[in-house]
């Protein structure tokens, strides 16, 4: 196992906003990277109660927002202004999986997933921008998966919304460019947190792990401090790139 590095103050003045950062996952796991890198952080999550559980636990403040709502994305993005006066860092980590076969799919549960994993960036991805363009500048890294590159059974949605991610991130890295915004994402292939094994069986969990080189699925924090990479400025010169936090061999 991994040994969880100290912090290098690689966030030292820095505004961040995390979105779906409640819970035990990689949004926890990068608001408390980035607290612990000297950011100033806001957490944003749909689920209030967790939310405010995230939020004392790191003494930061979290702001409730559904990113399927746009006047909750709204309404998160003044608030942040507010907290932070400026917003430096966006992290789009909110995304919704689930597995059933495409022919058993019902259009709920396409459009859910859509609607969370690659509207929900789209919506947030927008607002951070106008705000970053009017600043002069900023860093958005959204989190992608490497089912956005390779099939898997059962997860048609969700490898669309990814794939989607995917790409908006490089368009939008183009345009954000002259800016002097940045705009990438992370592609984790196994991540292991509690809420996993309530959308995916403990028996695909050992076998998708088994394919991993080292033998295991990642930490949360493991990928955390790729997205903390890339929110740095030791990432000044990436922009549109997707970034494999993956050991998967084939």
């Amino acid at each position: 196992m991994s040994q969880y590095p100290p912090p290098h103050n690689l966030l030292e003045g820095k505004t961040v906003v995390v979105t779906a950062a409640a819970g035990t996952g990689i949004g926890y796991a990068t608001a408390k990277r980035c607290v612990e890198e000297g950011g100033r952080v806001v957490l944003s999550d749909a689920h209030e109660r967790r939310l405010g559980e995230a939020a004392e636990r790191l003494g930061v403040p979290g702001v409730v927002c559904d990113v399927t709502d746009q006047a909750s994305v709204d309404a998160l993005f003044e608030r942040c202004v507010q907290e932070l006066g400026r917003i430096d860092v966006l992290v789009n980590n909110a995304g919704l999986g689930g597995t059933v076969e495409l022919v058993e799919m019902t259009d709920e549960q396409w459009l859910k997933v859509i609607d969370v994993t690659l509207t929900g960036t789209f919506r947030c991805t927008r607002a951070a921008l106008r705000l970053m363009r009017a600043a002069g500048g900023g860093v958005i890294v959204n989190n992608a998966s490497v089912l956005g590159w390779r099939a898997q059974a059962g997860q048609a949605h969700y490898s669309a919304a990814k794939a989607g991610v995917m790409a908006l991130t490089r368009s939008a890295a183009l345009e954000a460019a002259p800016h002097g915004i940045r705009v990438n994402a992370v592609a984790p292939s196994l991540a292991m947190h509690p809420f996993l094994s309530k959308v995916i069986s403990e028996d695909v969990l050992a076998e998708l792990a088994s394919r991993e080189a080292f033998g295991r699925a990642a930490e949360p924090w493991e990928v955390a401090n790729v997205i903390v990479f890339l929110a740095s400025d030791y990432s000044s010169y990436l922009t549109g790139e997707v970034v494999s936090v993956s050991s998967q061999h084939p």
